[in-house]
């Protein structure tokens, strides 16, 4: 049977919830249509995020990502629906997503929608000489 795309993310437990770091993952294929005209719209996305507990599983986030094609969804709201959705399925201490959309129209669209824990603080940078 082929692959399906699929809501449903996939999560497996943190291999290190002890230290803080860091996961980025660039979609680069994410298509979904415009609600007003029908047609396809195209973006990258940049997901990056500091894990608790779980990490998204990558194979449900590409039949995730992949079930958007057919659905109609200005940028800013599919956007903040992917945080939302993933998000709820880990629970990160913080996640970034930017969605770098094709030209349309002679205009770039980017969206950056962030989440962080209330009762988490991110680490000072380390400055190295």
């Amino acid at each position: 049977m082929p692959t399906q795309p699929s809501k449903t993310l996939e999560t497996f437990s943190n291999p290190e919830p002890g230290r803080d770091y860091t996961i980025r993952i660039r979609i680069p294929e994410f298509t979904c249509l415009c609600p007003v005209t029908g047609q396809p719209d195209f973006a990258t996305l940049n997901l990056e995020y500091v894990p608790d507990e779980r990490c998204v599983e990558l194979k449900s986030l590409k039949l995730y990502v992949w079930s958007f094609r057919d659905e109609g969804a200005f940028h800013e709201a599919v956007t903040n629906r992917i945080v939302d959705d993933i998000v709820k399925a880990i629970s990160p201490h913080f996640l970034r997503l930017t969605s770098e959309f094709n030209v349309r129209g002679g205009l770039y669209t980017t969206v950056v929608a962030e989440h962080q824990a209330p009762d988490w603080q991110p680490r000072p940078p380390v400055t190295l000489p």
